[in-house]
């Protein structure tokens, strides 16, 4: 099982490889000999104990993102050497764990591995900003204002497009699911049910994209799902679930039905100014 990191001397440093480069696993006897991590270089220690590895994600998931929360936060600077097979001892985890773990960090553009220099922490401008893992890392960390805002203003770009591009393509059967969680939406917040009814935002939110019928935008769904994750309440992006939230989604759905694009659009805007960091960012669209 994979444990927290132990209280240490030194840190993730030292020329290291990705674990495609195999290394040795380290026997008991001497894991149990070597030094912790601790004093100012305890970024393992930290970051075990915020606590979002516990999620049911396996030990290759945990790794992944107890390592990404220490780099998007800053512990793990960049051009910070990692060494894999410290990283296996301190975690007691397997290579293959250390090896996948990695590969999924390198993908996101966190790290970078190359013969001769080893496994380094890359810099911001490297990463996949757009990857949801990383949004949410983002989002609960140092960064978490610039990273709502700044999933804000996604949102106005293209949520907006999406409602008015959706009202172009009449599609009855998402039409029809669009109107069916606007209904189960107002039933749970008559319940006080705010999970079912972020629930029913979310699902209300990936099938407006879908029926835009842009490829491209429906493979940004995943940076509106995220910004729906992290908006601090409900994935309305409202601080609960409330009567004008509904009304907007509600307006939404009619628009669509009939059509009508231009309403689609400015009943959309309407919704994302709801939230408190949208309305900062961009002025409330005019009535028509």
């Amino acid at each position: 099982m994979m444990t927290a990191a132990r209280t240490a001397d030194s840190g993730l440093a030292g020329s290291g490889e990705l674990d495609r480069y195999p290394y040795p696993e380290a026997p008991a006897g001497e894991r149990a000999a070597t030094r912790s991590w601790g004093g100012a270089d305890s970024e393992l220690g930290r970051a075990s104990r915020r606590g979002s590895a516990s999620r049911g994600r396996g030990l290759h998931g945990q790794l992944v993102q107890q390592l990404g929360q220490m780099i998007v936060s800053g512990d793990l600077g960049a051009d910070r050497p990692l060494v894999p097979e410290e990283i296996g001892q301190r975690f007691e985890v397997s290579r293959t764990v250390v090896r996948e773990s990695l590969r999924v960090l390198e993908a996101k553009g966190l790290v970078s591995a190359r013969p001769n220099v080893g496994t380094r922490v890359r810099p911001v401008s490297d990463w996949n900003l757009l990857d949801p893992d990383i949004i949410e890392w983002r989002a609960f960390g140092p960064q978490r204002d610039d990273q709502r805002r700044e999933l804000a203003e996604l949102r106005w770009t293209i949520e907006p497009l999406a409602a008015r591009l959706a009202a172009g393509h009449g599609r009855d059967d998402i039409q029809q699911r669009l109107a069916d969680m606007v209904e189960i939406m107002g039933h749970a917040m008559g319940q006080g049910d705010a999970i079912t009814f972020s629930r029913a935002d979310a699902e209300f939110h990936a099938l407006l994209i879908q029926a835009a019928g842009n490829r491209m935008l429906e493979h940004l769904s995943g940076i509106v799902s995220a910004a729906l994750h992290v908006s601090g309440g409900p994935v309305t992006g409202c601080d609960r679930p409330g009567e004008t939230s509904l009304a907007h989604h509600a307006r939404i759905a009619d628009a669509l039905a009939s059509g009508d694009a231009g309403a689609a659009e400015t009943a959309m805007r309407h919704l994302l100014v709801v939230h408190p960091d949208v309305e900062r960012v961009v002025p409330a669209p005019r009535e028509h």
